[in-house]
């Protein structure tokens, strides 16, 4: 029985709710079925999201506002929609309560850590000391940016090993990842590249853009695999 997998929306474009395809593909190249979840303002169709689906992948997309993880906006935070913002937030704390498999890429990824009480870095030009950068501009979106490497015990490095080649666009990193979250890997320069729940079955956060590897790497089809594997144990 395949699962149904709920693709949260990245956000506006102009009156259009979007997800970009590679989402979609990665989901049901992996066995999944995906469904898209439109932004809602209604506490009774997020808890139906919820009831519904059997796993949670939430994309990349804009900036997430900075109040509401306690900061006032700082040079190069970037264009943000807190009607986005807080839909994303409460789902996130509803499908963690749910105990369902979460995957959450980029900016989704974040979205995890604030929804743990967690803060980000508004722009990466205000971490201390040199780091790399962090939105390539390769011809295409499959294309390897930097190493990250994967911690010892963490259930990322049993889908993705101790050393992985990734792509990388954002401009934002997960600076405190928030309560019961622990850090699963990290890029050369320190950044955080991976989040997981400690005490979630499958509640995984990466930076960079797995569904973009989809087809040029194994371990990111390792990735979603596991995601979709996990979502079939939980719906049967």
């Amino acid at each position: 029985m395949e699962p149904k997998i709920g693709i949260i929306v990245c956000g506006f474009s102009e009156n259009r709710q979007f997800v970009t395809n590679p989402y979609i593909q990665s989901v049901r190249y992996s066995r999944g079925l995906p469904f898209i979840l439109p932004l809602v303002r209604s506490d009774h169709v997020i808890d139906e999201y919820v009831r519904f689906c059997d796993g949670f992948l939430f994309c990349g997309g804009e900036d997430i506002t900075p109040l509401l993880f306690g900061e006032e906006p700082a040079e190069g935070n970037g264009k943000t929609d807190i009607t986005v913002d807080l839909f994303q937030i409460r789902l996130m704390k509803r499908v963690l309560t749910s105990r369902k498999p979460v995957l959450a890429i980029c900016r989704g990824m974040q979205i995890l850590s604030v929804a743990c009480g967690g803060t980000i870095w508004q722009d990466m030009s205000l971490i201390p000391g040199r780091v790399l950068n962090h939105m390539q501009q390769s011809a295409n979106r499959s294309e390897v940016s930097h190493r990250i490497r994967i911690e010892r015990g963490s259930r990322l490095r049993q889908y993705a090993g101790t050393c992985l080649y990734v792509n990388s666009f954002h401009h934002q990193a997960v600076n405190f990842p928030g309560r019961g979250v622990s850090v699963s890997a990290h890029a050369q320069d320190g950044t955080i590249e991976a989040i997981e729940l400690d005490s979630h079955p499958f509640a995984i956060g990466v930076q960079w853009h797995p569904e973009c590897m989809y087809r040029t790497s194994r371990e990111m089809r390792d990735l979603f695999h596991e995601f979709i594997s996990h979502s079939m144990r939980l719906g049967t």
